[in-house]
């Protein structure tokens, strides 16, 4: 429930006092752990990191203005795949940033980096974990929306942020196929 909060807090108050962004623009969105994001190891439980990505990528679709036009268009974004790593632990009552940002597109998908960061020792800002989102814009009539409308509508990314072949290959190993008789199993 408090994650509901958290969502409608972002989407319809804080984010809109925000500053605009260009759709290939980093959104900062500040967090603070609190009591309910803790695990039995009274820290930042790691499910709640994929929830508090959600928030944070919400956040970077109504400042860049991609919020409106899926509305428009009638869109809505699924994840497909998602991973993240750790690096350090975030305590209670810990504030944070989200670092987000589109990173590109492939054939089939649109890929966003988000970093969890904090002030270092140097006041430089230091990474806790950073996960990598693989998503699909679905059209609420039904089928997905091709990259091809999606770069229409929302421009194509900078030349500089070319994706990264091992984020390509990663995309490409954890999708599923489309039947279990296709999927190689580990299990007898």
């Amino acid at each position: 429930m408090h994650m509901l909060f958290r969502t409608l807090l972002h989407v319809l108050f804080l984010s809109r006092r925000k500053p605009d962004l260009g759709h290939y623009d980093v959104a900062h969105t500040r967090f603070i752990v609190l009591p309910t994001d803790l695990d039995i190891n009274r820290h930042m439980n790691n499910g709640v990191y994929f929830s508090i990505m959600d928030v944070a990528r919400f956040d970077l679709l109504v400042r860049s203005d991609v919020f409106r036009i899926m509305r428009q268009r009638r869109w809505y974004p699924v994840v497909v795949s998602e991973t993240i790593t750790f690096r350090k632990s975030l305590e209670p009552w810990q504030r944070f940033t989200i670092e987000s940002r589109l990173l590109g597109f492939d054939e089939k998908a649109v890929y966003c980096e988000q970093r969890f960061v904090r002030p270092g020792a140097d006041g430089e800002p230091e990474i806790y974990a950073k996960g990598f989102i693989r998503a699909r814009f679905l059209r609420k009539e039904g089928g997905t929306v091709p990259v091809s409308e999606l770069i229409e509508a929302f421009g194509a990314p900078p030349v500089s942020d070319e994706l990264p072949e091992w984020i390509e290959r990663w995309g490409a190993d954890v999708a599923l196929p489309a039947t279990r008789a296709e999927a190689p199993s580990v299990w007898a």
